[in-house]
C-alpha cells in the first residue's frame, strides 16, 4: 500500500513546476516503461497493479518496486484510464547543444509550439524517419510534460530534444535553414541537399517574424484543396518524408 506521502509526492509530478523542482517525470504503459528500461535513461521507480509484474523486462537492482491497487494507480495516474502500470524516470542532465552536431543531418526546429500531443507525435514521427534530434524554443511545451510522453510512445527514450533560443542558433548555424511556410518553394521540387533545419511554427501563429527572417529556404507543402492550414504534427510528418525520401534516393 501506498503511503498519503507517496501519493502526493507523484500526483504533484502531475504539474511542471514539480517535476523540474525533483528531476523526475512520469511515463505510463509497458511498452514506454521497457523502452525507458533498456535506454539510457534511469528509471527512478515502477507502480504496477499484480498483473503486470510478470511482463516487466529484466530489472536493474536500483529500481524501486511497489504493487499498488486500481484505487491507488487511479489516484496517481495522468490517464483517465489508466495502463496498469506506472514508472516514475530522472530527467537527465543534458549539455548544451553542440552545433557540430548539426552537420551531415536534418534536424527539426520547433518555434514556440503548444500542443502535448503535437510534440508528442512530432518525436515518434521524426524517430520513424531516422531524426536524431529536435530542437525546441524555450516556449515550446516541455518535452516531460506527461500528454507528450504518452503520445512518443517510448520514442523519447532514443530521440535527443534540446530547448535552447533559436535565433542565435540560426544565426550561426553552418547548416542550411528551412522553414515551412504557406508561400515557400513546393517540397517537391526537391532541393533538400544532405543536411539542414526545418523550422515548423506555432500552432495558430506559425513561425515568428524574428525567425522567419533567418529562414535561407521556405518550403511549402503545396495545397491541392481548401483547408487554410495543416495540423503541425501532421505537417512535420510529410516534411520528414520527403526528406527521408531525397536522402534515400
Amino acid at each position: 500500500m501506498l503511503s498519503k506521502s507517496q501519493i502526493s509526492f507523484i500526483k504533484s509530478l502531475h504539474q511542471k513546476k514539480y517535476r523540474k523542482e525533483n528531476g523526475i517525470f512520469i511515463i505510463e504503459g509497458i511498452k514506454s516503461i521497457a523502452e525507458f528500461i533498456q535506454s539510457s535513461y534511469q528509471v527512478h521507480s515502477i507502480y504496477y497493479l499484480a498483473q503486470y509484474q510478470s511482463l516487466l523486462p529484466s530489472l536493474p537492482a536500483n529500481i524501486k518496486l511497489f504493487e499498488v491497487n486500481n484505487a491507488e494507480l487511479e489516484k496517481i495516474s495522468t490517464l483517465q484510464t489508466p495502463q496498469g502500470i506506472l514508472a516514475l524516470v530522472n530527467i537527465p542532465k543534458t549539455s548544451g547543444l553542440d552545433i557540430e552536431l548539426l552537420k551531415g543531418n536534418f534536424s527539426l526546429v520547433l518555434d514556440d509550439v503548444q500542443d502535448p500531443g503535437n510534440l508528442g507525435t512530432i518525436i515518434r514521427t521524426a524517430e520513424w524517419f531516422g531524426f536524431r534530434q529536435i530542437i525546441c524554443s524555450p516556449h515550446t511545451v516541455e518535452v516531460y510534460n506527461p500528454k507528450t510522453v504518452q503520445a512518443t510512445m517510448g520514442s523519447l527514450s532514443r530521440l535527443k530534444v534540446y530547448y535552447t533560443d533559436l535565433a542565435p542558433l540560426l544565426s550561426n548555424t553552418p547548416v542550411p535553414v528551412f522553414g515551412a511556410v504557406l508561400d515557400g518553394k513546393s517540397i517537391y521540387e526537391g532541393g533538400w541537399g544532405t543536411e539542414g533545419l526545418v523550422i515548423l511554427g506555432n500552432e495558430g501563429q506559425g513561425i515568428s517574424p524574428e525567425i522567419m527572417k533567418l529562414i535561407t529556404h521556405p518550403v511549402t507543402i503545396p495545397r491541392v484543396g481548401a483547408a487554410e492550414s495543416l495540423n503541425v504534427a501532421i505537417c512535420a510528418a510529410i516534411l520528414c518524408a520527403d526528406i527521408s525520401r531525397n536522402l534515400n534516393k
